[in-house]
């Protein structure tokens, strides 16, 4: 339900935007992020608390509570209805877009009538796009640019979408008396930044039953195909699903083969074949010396299975044949960075910019989080849409910050800002301002069009700052929206070494940047990172798994990163 809900109030917020309503459409589309990443689904946050319960979810008020509530009961709310039958467009389609914004989007369809990507492409490639006051053959061709790169995610999921709803499902799976074990396996499993599917695993005496229960949930749209031992469903968010029943002594085995990418699973197969062995879904087998019969060794516990072939077991997000089958055959595996070892978050934004939330509000929700420290980095002046902090107001900010430590105590709020980098690498706030705070973080948010030599030279040069501590998602990209700017990573991440900067691994779900093959080299490198929600509200903190999983796909360990130490001896690590 929660992805359901999270697309139409999506799609309500940019047709109030076309409207011309004023602040409903951001306050939408903030709950519409916030619902998708939810634990729990709305429907039963509903049912435990009704109206009240709704309202205790970040960002909803009692008028979006209602929404939410007419949706629950009747799976439609009547105000989009309405505006859809005005605007027959496909809004979430449409907004994916780079450039595309409300306005744009209504004349569109006014003058051209573009209801959808498929009429967009259409009319970008026969150059109607460019006939229109304002666009120009830049912006068509920036348009077709971003439909292809699109269409490259076409089927593909958010892991912020997707582990959610991953868990809901097998939680709801174990709790049937008849499923003795569940998990989920795939890409899920080794937390990729999309998902295509959702593979399922569970041991049970009474398939059938498990089956039954499977198809008939609320997730599901339609069955392609039921069996005792594998049932395939489609998802109403449109991911497809499979479901096997496994023997308890194939259990292992299956989740090997089901977790791993097939370059890994490639790989330990020809392994084993080496040793003399066999290695599929129902096991790890060798000759037993009676014709066409084998002999099980091992496929209970994946641990089991590696171990034969004399590998260490290895976590579900290294494997994708980068190395670490070498590396476990070695017994020379790294010791990942844990899902508990952040002890604090060094990008938090507020309600002094573009968060949602107070430094009070933010400071709460990280304590309860269990973190022990953050830093608060709005915005500065350059970037205008956030009502960004100018020096005056950052010291102003930082004297606020003092005043809510003093009132809140077990954690600490480290002060901070999310420093500009102009066009020449000239950072936006003076260094006299800079050196009063406790952390500063550099970005890029304007000019990304700009060559590989120049955005590398522009970056470089920010770096050079004596002052500037952490280079904030380094490459700019949004995943599955924006490309990343062109850089020379190799430059950044020597640069870094050189100058002592801290690259950012940023958790939250759009961007997850650094990728994880640049964190292996920054590491490989000898430069450290953080990992950061970049939190703009109080829910968003969850996101620090996001970051971690990503951390860990590249290797990552304890040590490497500066924010799973406590908050003095991460100063000291800073410039």
């Amino acid at each position: 339900m929660n992805s359901d809900l999270s697309k139409i109030l999506n799609e309500l917020a940019v047709l109030l935007d076309i409207k011309g309503v004023e602040f409903k459409p951001r306050a939408y589309e903030k709950v519409a992020y916030i619902i998708e990443s939810l634990a729990e689904e709305v429907d039963e946050i509903y049912k435990k608390g009704g109206l009240k319960a709704l309202e205790e979810i970040p960002g909803v008020g009692r008028g979006i509570a209602e929404k939410i509530e007419e949706f629950i009961k009747t799976g439609k709310i009547h105000e989009l209805e309405k505006l859809k039958t005005e605007f027959p467009v496909d809004i979430n389609g449409l907004k994916k877009v780079e450039g595309l914004g409300p306005k744009t989007i209504k004349r569109l369809y006014n003058e051209l009538g573009i209801k959808d990507l498929g009429s967009l492409k259409k009319a970008a490639e026969a150059g109607k796009l460019k006939k229109l006051e304002g666009l120009g053959e830049k912006s068509e061709q920036k348009i077709l640019k971003s439909i292809s790169f699109l269409e490259q995610f076409r089927g593909r999921f958010s892991i912020a979408a997707a582990l959610p709803l991953s868990r809901r499902i097998v939680e709801r799976l174990r709790s049937l008396p008849e499923v003795k074990k569940a998990e989920f396996a795939g890409s899920i499993a080794r937390m990729q930044e999309t998902v295509g599917d959702l593979d399922i695993l569970v041991i049970s005496d009474k398939p059938s039953k498990v089956m039954d229960f499977f198809v008939k949930m609320p997730e599901v749209q339609e069955v392609t195909a039921k069996g005792d031992t594998k049932t395939s469903v489609r998802l109403k968010v449109g991911m497809d699903a499979d479901l096997r029943v496994v023997a308890p002594e194939s259990f292992g085995a299956a989740l090997q083969y089901f977790i791993g990418d097939k370059y890994h699973n490639i790989a330990v197969r020809e392994i084993a074949v080496k040793k003399g062995y066999k290695l599929n879904e129902y096991g790890l087998f060798e000759e037993s010396g009676i014709k066409n019969h084998e002999l099980r060794v091992a496929g209970e516990t994946e641990e089991e299975i590696y171990k034969t072939l004399g590998m260490q077991w290895m976590p579900s997000e290294m494997r994708t044949d980068h190395g670490e089958i070498e590396a476990a055959l070695q017994n020379k595996l790294p010791d990942l960075v844990g899902y508990e070892d952040l002890k604090g978050d060094l990008q938090v934004q507020t309600d002094w910019t573009d968060g949602d939330n107070s430094i009070r509000e933010m400071a709460e929700a990280a304590k309860k989080q269990g973190l022990e420290y953050i830093c608060i980095t709005d915005h500065t002046a350059a970037l205008a849409m956030t009502g960004g902090n100018d020096e005056k107001r950052l010291l102003k900010q930082m004297a606020e910050i003092d005043k809510v430590q003093k009132e809140v105590s077990g954690i600490k709020i480290l002060k901070g800002a999310e420093v500009d980098i102009h066009k020449d690498g000239t950072l936006d706030i003076d260094d006299e301002t800079l050196a009063k705070l406790d952390v500063v973080g550099i970005s890029v948010h304007s000019r990304f069009k700009m060559t590989e030599k120049e955005m590398t030279k522009r970056i470089v040069r920010a770096m050079e700052n004596p002052n500037a501590d952490i280079l904030f998602h380094p490459t700019g990209r949004l995943v599955q929206k924006r490309e990343a700017y062109k850089i020379d990573m190799a430059e950044i991440i020597k640069t870094a070494k050189k100058t002592g900067t801290i690259l950012e691994a940023n958790a939250y779900p759009e961007r997850l940047d650094l990728k994880d093959e640049y964190i292996r080299q920054a590491l490989e490198s000898g430069v450290k990172i953080s990992i950061d929600s970049d939190a703009h509200s109080t829910s968003h903190f969850q996101f620090l798994e996001y970051g971690i999983g990503q951390a860990r796909r590249g290797w990552a360990e304890k040590k490497d990163v500066i924010n799973t130490r406590n908050w003095e001896e991460m100063l000291g690590l800073l410039k």
